[in-house]
């Protein structure tokens, strides 16, 4: 065991936390320096001051030395009229003519919002990013993208996840922009982001926001929305009172961030950098620290030198960076939704990847990451452990290791050096053990499992880490409802005719059904039983279930209700088995009964007739092929487009 030093601040020290490396070389500049360790004092000029260069000072970069770069071939660099109206335009802002002179232009991609409070402090996050832009010689441009906060927009944020990739996509497409900083945080912004980045392919590093400090309610750490289900639950039961319910709440989020469980916005931060993305160490550090903010000013710096080298996300984002990412996300007890991000970002670049790929490459992964909502900790106790670097360099054996990534090396070099960290308990406590040795994991095989079988020909997933052990092979009587509203209104009936062996089946509630797929698989106990102590039963259905809950919670039944898949054909009395460990999941009905009950089904009618809804209902593919549109499957590419005047 590693003691952590008690008086030390040094943040290069890993016992303060890893501290991000773009070169991963372990000398990693700091806030403070004026230049990147490996940087030609030549690139750019230094005020004598030591403060940040600003555009009159000039870049060094010589006139017309941007060939290849398209902001200048065809906005910035550009004679006669165009060339005019492009620059005269961006002096309205103080922009004096140096910063036309070829550098390259790298837009910050935003999806800061009020409304998405996850994100409300990217904006802050933007001018660190646009310091380091500015020292490495490049031109920063700040622009706002669609913002999904999955704690406000209704119906569900998964609706608008392909809107938004839509809006990067065509952002970066139509303006002077050589790469991009993507500033994520959360659940569907980082997977959005990088979804339309990766159909336009030009030099990409994402930055996420970071998670919240841990949540506080009597004394004890409580996590962002796996508390809640649970207090829930406890408050139905009459275990919590009102009082109490309402202390937690105001306990819960007390900074800037995203969600601090492993839940979708962690997972999907974790994910971004297993894949190659995120500069190496940056998933975990919270949303407060100066850390993430010396961070951004290195990821300025690093995307310039990116669209120097032309490494751009069809290149990292290969085959074996799913694989690596898959992995991880077994590793650390990551959210189902991984599952369908990731598939949505791989149709994106051309990567052919399938339900069957994720479930091979998940199984004996050993869990090592002991937090919320399948362990104890929470991401701030995660960072101060050594963060994902750590958990990647105990599995590295499965990984892909030489994956190249953004920092320009692979992914073996970025976590050579990475330390696992047990810091030390007070008061005589025992230490805590956030991130198990590879030897002595929480389990083995305990990722997002595949299941198969009559009622999922094409898939459905189950969160092994979150689920009961008792239920992993289960058969039991379906109680189905054709809605989450129909079930919120029965699941207080003291009469509801269920015990805990039920299976609760949930229908219309996937991607074309809702529309948009929401969290609400994880239907609430009901009443009557969570009153005698239930906390777990066996919920099916083509919904998705937030990252950070928890429970014996089958998803992402594929084909969908909707569409007529065998989930619409389920009625109450129904027998269903779950077999986690074989794979299936089967309706004991048999087919020449479902042939009689597809008869006489009715596909429901649409949820509207107009408008972006409309459009994603006719077009959004199945879970197991990601919920993309299936218009927008493939690259298209930066070609720039024909002139506007």
């Amino acid at each position: 065991m590693t003691e952590r030093p008690p008086t030390n601040d040094d943040p290069r020290d890993p016992a303060n936390g890893p501290t991000p490396d773009p070169a991963g070389s372990g000398t990693s500049p700091t806030a403070e320096s004026d230049t990147p360790a490996t940087a030609d004092p030549r690139d750019f000029d230094v005020p004598d001051s030591g403060g940040v260069p600003t555009p009159e000072k000039g870049s060094g970069v010589p006139s017309g030395a941007a060939n290849g770069l398209r902001s200048y071939e065809h906005w910035f660099g550009e004679e006669g009229r165009n060339g005019f109206i492009h620059r005269s335009w961006m002096r309205a802002q103080g922009f004096s003519e140096e910063v036309f002179d070829g550098r390259p232009v790298i837009g910050i991609c935003n999806t800061w919002s009020e409304l998405t409070p996850c994100n409300a402090h990217l904006r802050r996050l933007a001018e660190s990013v646009k310091r380091g832009v500015w020292q490495a010689g490049g031109f920063p441009l700040e622009f706002p993208v669609m913002s999904l906060g999955e704690t406000m927009l209704r119906p569900t944020a998964m609706l608008f996840r392909n809107l938004l990739s839509m809006d990067v996509e065509e952002s970066l497409r139509g303006n002077p922009i050589d790469g991009t900083i993507l500033l994520t945080g959360c659940d569907k912004t980082t997977p959005g982001s990088i979804m339309g980045a990766a159909s336009v392919d030009l030099p990409t590093l994402v930055v996420t926001g970071g998670p919240m400090l841990n949540g506080k309610f009597r004394g004890c750490d409580i996590g962002s929305g796996t508390a809640v289900w649970r207090f829930t639950q406890d408050r139905n039961a009459g275990r919590m009172t009102e009082e109490d319910y309402a202390a937690a709440e105001s306990g819960m989020s007390r900074s800037n961030g995203h969600c601090m469980t492993m839940g979708t916005a962690s997972t999907m931060a974790c994910m971004a950098e297993a894949l190659g993305l995120q500069l190496t160490g940056s998933a975990a550090i919270p949303a407060v620290d100066s850390r993430r903010y010396s961070l951004a000013q290195q990821a300025g710096r690093r995307i310039v030198e990116m669209v120097h080298e032309d490494l751009k996300p069809s290149d990292i984002l290969t085959r074996d960076a799913f694989a690596n990412a898959v992995r991880a996300n077994a590793a650390i007890g990551g959210s189902t939704n991984a599952v369908i991000h990731l598939l949505a970002i791989a149709g994106r670049v051309g990567v052919d990847l399938s339900l069957d790929d994720m479930d091979e490459w998940a199984r004996g992964v050993p869990w090592l990451a002991d937090l919320q909502p399948s362990g104890q900790y929470l991401m701030e106790d995660f960072y101060y452990a050594g963060g994902l670097p750590a958990v990647l360099k105990e599995i590295l054996p499965l990984l892909k290791a030489d994956a190249i990534t953004v920092t320009g090396r692979t992914m073996g070099e970025n976590v050579a050096n990475a330390e696992r960290i047990d810091w030390v308990g007070q008061e005589g406590r025992p230490g805590a053990a956030v991130i198990r040795p590879v030897g002595n994991p929480l389990g083995s095989g305990a990722g997002t499992a595949v299941l198969k079988g009559n009622l999922a020909p094409d898939g459905a997933v189950v969160k092994q880490s979150a689920a009961s052990e008792r239920l992993l092979q289960h058969r039991g009587k379906a109680l189905v409802f054709s809605s989450i509203e129909e079930y919120d209104l029965a699941v207080d009936d003291p009469d509801l005719d269920v015990d805990e062996d039920t299976v609760l089946v949930l229908q219309n509630a996937g991607p074309r059904g809702y529309p948009g797929m929401p969290e609400v698989g994880n239907m609430t106990i009901p009443r009557k039983l969570a009153e005698i102590g239930v906390d777990d039963m066996v919920r099916i259905s083509d919904a998705r279930m937030s990252g950070t809950a928890y429970g014996t919670v089958v998803l992402h039944v594929t084909p969908e209700a909707a569409v007529g898949g065998p989930l619409a054909l389920v009625r109450t009395g129904d027998w269903i088995e779950l077999d986690v460990p074989g794979r299936r999941l089967h309706l004991d009905v048999s087919d020449e009964e479902l042939e009689k009950r597809r008869a006489d089904w009715q596909p429901p009618a649409p949820p509207t007739d107009r408008g972006w809804a409309r459009l994603y209902v006719d077009h959004v593919t199945q879970a197991n092929q990601g919920c993309d549109l299936d218009f927008l499957v493939g690259r298209t590419g930066s070609a720039v487009a024909r002139q506007s005047h």
